[in-house]
C-alpha cells in the first residue's frame, strides 16, 4: 500500500500485510487452522487465480497477535444480479463507458469460498470492532470503492453484529448473499434416501432418468486426490459450467488443479465420470470433520441432458459419501430448483456493505440495502428455511463453533 499500513485504534495495532509476509509466522497457521479451508486454501487461491490477497494482522498494547482476517482486492460488475430494468440501460450507457459500475472492492473473507473470522471465538466481536475502521481505510488508500465483508455463514453474525453498530459513517449494511445448502446423511443408502426424503413424483423422475441410462454405454465413476493427465479435460468441462453462469465470480484454471493436490491431498477428492474413455463430467470436493463439499462441477453440456448428468453425479457423490461413513453433504450456491427438488435445506450466507468515505456511506446506505442477489433467485422463497436469510434475522448464535485456536497467537 501507498499510504501507511499500520493504524493505531483502541483495540490495539492493526497492520495490513500481503499474505507472502504471513508465509513466513506459524500463527497465521495456527489462525487458520480448524478451518475446512485452511491457510493452505488461502495460498493457493493467492498464487494461482490471480487476486490481491493480504491480511489484517490485530495486535494488542503488548505487542501479541490476537487476530488475523484474510481480505482481498477485486473488481466486481454491481448490477450483474439487478433485474432487467436496471441492466439494460447500464448495458446501453457501458457503449460509452465500458467500466460504467464496475468497481474496485476490499473484500474481507475468502476470494473461493465463504468467509471466516481468524480469531479466538471469545474475541470475534472485539477483533470486527477493531478492523473495522482501519478496513475501510485501507480500502480508501488502495482506491477501493466499496468495503463488503464477503459470504459469512450465519452463526457469525452475532460478532458481525458489531459492522452495524455505531455511527451511520461507518456502519455496514448487512444483505443476504446467495446461500449454500446442506443436507444431513442420516439414511443408510441411496435407495433409502430416495424412499424417506423425496415426493413420489421426484423420486419417480429421479428412477426413470437412471433406469435410461441402461440404454446407454456405461459411466465410469471414479475418485482420486490427483486429476493428472485428466487435467486440462477436466478443467474444459467446469469451463462449460463456468460460462453458462450468470453470477461469475472466481475462475479456476490447472495450477489450482494441481496446487489443491499437492498441498492439501488429505482433503482434496476429485470425481470423474468417464464415457467410453472420455471425461463427460468432473467435481471438485472437499473432506473434512465428517461432511463432504461439493466445491465445483464440470460437465459436458453435448451429453449432459441425454444422461442426466447433474443427477447422476449427486447420487454417486452422496453413494460415495455414505460409503464412507460421512454426515453432512455440503453444495456451494445456484442451482436452486434441482436442490429443492432434492430436499436441501439453505446455510445462508451475509454480506456486510460499507462505503470508505463516512459521508457519502450514510447517505449510500439506503441504496445498499437493496444490492443484494438474491432478488435474482425466486426459487429461494420455496425453501422450508427460507426466513433463515433474512438479515434482521440475528438468533444468537455462538461465534463460529468450529474455530478450535490456542489460547494466544505467536507474533510474526
Amino acid at each position: 500500500m501507498k499510504s501507511p499500513i499500520v493504524f493505531e485504534t483502541t483495540h490495539g495495532r492493526v497492520r495490513i500485510v500481503h499474505l507472502a509476509e504471513l508465509r513466513k509466522w506459524d500463527g497465521w497457521q495456527k489462525a487458520m487452522r480448524a478451518f475446512l479451508k485452511d491457510h493452505r486454501y488461502y495460498e493457493v487461491v493467492a498464487d494461482t487465480l490471480g487476486f490481491d490477497c493480504r491480511a489484517a494482522v490485530l495486535e494488542d498494547s503488548a505487542g501479541e497477535v490476537r487476530a488475523v482476517q484474510p481480505f482481498f482486492f477485486a473488481e466486481q460488475d454491481l448490477v450483474v444480479t439487478a433485474p432487467r430494468a436496471v441492466r439494460a440501460p447500464v448495458a446501453w450507457v457501458r457503449k460509452i463507458f465500458p467500466r460504467f459500475l464496475q468497481l474496485k472492492m476490499l473484500m474481507v473473507g475468502c476470494a473461493a469460498g465463504e468467509g471466516r473470522l481468524g480469531a479466538e471465538p471469545e474475541e470475534q466481536k472485539r477483533v470486527v470492532e477493531a478492523l473495522r475502521e482501519p478496513l475501510l481505510r485501507a480500502a480508501r488508500a488502495e482506491g477501493a470503492m466499496i468495503v463488503v465483508w464477503k459470504d459469512f455463514p450465519r452463526k457469525s453474525r452475532g460478532p458481525l453484529a458489531a459492522l452495524r453498530d455505531g455511527s451511520r459513517m461507518t456502519a455496514h449494511v448487512q444483505i443476504p448473499s446467495m446461500p449454500a445448502t446442506s443436507m444431513a446423511l442420516d439414511f443408510k443408502s441411496f435407495d433409502d434416501y430416495l424412499a424417506q426424503r423425496l415426493s413420489h413424483a421426484m423420486r419417480k423422475n429421479l428412477r426413470r432418468k437412471f433406469k435410461a441410462l441402461a440404454k446407454t454405454p456405461p459411466l465410469e465413476f471414479s475418485c482420486t486426490t490427483d486429476l493428472g493427465d485428466d487435467a486440462e479435460e477436466a478443467l474444459a468441462l467446469y469451463m462449460q459450467v463456468f460460462k453458462r453462469s450468470r453470477l461469475q465470480f472466481e475462475q479456476l484454471n490447472t495450477r489450482f488443479l494441481r496446487q489443491l493436490s499437492e498441498r492439501m491431498p488429505e482433503r482434496i477428492r476429485y470425481f470423474l465420470w468417464k464415457q467410453e474413455g472420455r471425461l463427460v463430467a468432473f467435481s471438485i470436493c472437499l473432506v473434512h470433520d465428517g461432511a463432504i463439499y461439493d466445491e465445483y462441477l464440470g460437465m459436458d453440456y453435448g451429453v449432459a441432458l441425454d444422461l442426466h448428468l447433474y443427477f447422476v453425479t449427486f447420487r454417486d457423490l452422496m453413494t460415495w459419501a455414505l460409503s464412507q461413513g460421512l454426515k453432512t453433504y455440503y453444495s456451494t450456491p445456484l442451482n436452486y430448483d434441482p436442490k429443492l427438488h432434492l430436499d436441501f435445506a439453505l446455510d445462508p450466507l451475509d454480506l456486510y456493505f460499507a462505503l470508505p468515505w463516512p459521508w457519502l456511506n450514510a447517505i449510500a446506505q439506503p441504496l445498499m440495502r437493496h444490492m443484494g442477489p438474491t432478488g435474482a433467485e425466486p426459487v429461494l422463497a420455496r425453501f422450508a428455511n427460507a426466513k433463515d436469510m433474512e438479515p434482521s434475522k440475528d438468533d444468537g448464535s455462538s461465534p463460529d463453533a468450529d474455530l478450535d485456536q490456542p489460547l494466544s497467537l505467536q507474533r510474526p
